[in-house]
């Protein structure tokens, strides 16, 4: 039985004989640490199966668990910014542009679609924050609006799912005013009585809070979510006070009045369509 015995300290084999898990196949929740297998944490919808931590996704994820059988036909896809202001910071602004673009294949910080949630017609814009922090600038705005005006066309419900460090200082004054026109465009869409859901995400914040994201019919949130327009060390700085405990996570906001209901996303196309159903 001597094959039993190490007979050498220490391990021996090389490093280049050594396996690894392949990259991508494990999971670690951020909150609690557990590992989960990707498939796992895909199947629970990005979340965590022993805390319920809810990742940080993008448009393409909140695309395929909304809409049936993930198809959908994308509105204004190759909509894309402009220069106006020529800015130039560490970077030039379209130079910025390309470069995130390469990076995250995203043309701007929202994208809008149509289609199918549970056999029930829709238009969802859902904001990347990939995508330079899911800045609000002009085409964000023009993509949000034009989306609007397809559900206005065609008398169907909209869905904004907000996910922003707020306005896009490139775009400066631009940005701003993408403000005014979405508030205006779901003005007309509440005159037209067609339901506008709010859902907000961690993170939404800024100007993007101060507009569209709450303006919905319903203003809903995930668990967990930042919500709030400037950050808690700017608020701690200027009213010279420390904050209160959960200070402008979603349940706190709930608990203040600004939030209707926060709801799982395992359960989110199921309590839609349920919302939805009533309002129809």
């Amino acid at each position: 039985m001597s094959w039993f015995t190490r007979k050498d300290k220490g391990i021996l084999t090389p490093t280049e004989s050594k396996r690894e898990a392949p990259d991508g196949l494990w999971y670690q929740c951020p909150s609690c640490k557990k590992a989960m297998h990707t498939r796992e944490h895909r199947l629970l919808a990005y979340t965590c199966s022993n805390c319920n931590y809810h990742e940080k996704i993008g448009s393409q994820e909140y695309f395929e668990l909304l809409f049936d059988q993930t198809r959908y036909t994308e509105l204004d896809a190759m909509l894309s910014s402009g220069d106006p202001l020529n800015f130039v910071d560490t970077k030039k602004y379209p130079d910025r542009i390309r470069a995130t673009e390469k990076k995250t294949g995203l043309k701007d910080a929202v994208r809008t679609a149509h289609g199918k949630m549970n056999d029930a017609d829709i238009v969802i814009s859902a904001m990347d924050f990939s995508f330079i922090g899911g800045s609000m600038g002009s085409v964000v705005g023009e993509k949000i609006a034009r989306g609007i005006d397809y559900a206005l066309e065609h008398k169907i419900p909209f869905l904004m799912i907000s996910k922003s460090g707020g306005a896009r200082m490139m775009e400066a004054g631009f940005s701003l005013m993408q403000m005014a026109k979405t508030s205006a465009k779901l003005a007309l869409l509440a005159e037209a009585g067609i339901p506008y859901i709010s859902l907000l995400t961690d993170p939404t914040t800024g100007g993007v809070t101060a507009s569209y994201a709450m303006l919905g019919d319903f203003n809903i949130s995930e668990p967990g979510a930042l919500i709030g327009f400037a950050g808690p060390r700017v608020i701690r700085e200027t009213i010279g006070k420390d904050l209160p405990k959960g200070f402008q996570s979603a349940e706190f906001v709930l608990e203040h009045g600004f939030l209707d209901f926060i709801v799982d996303r395992k359960d989110l196309k199921d309590k839609l369509s349920s919302l939805l159903g009533m309002l129809a």
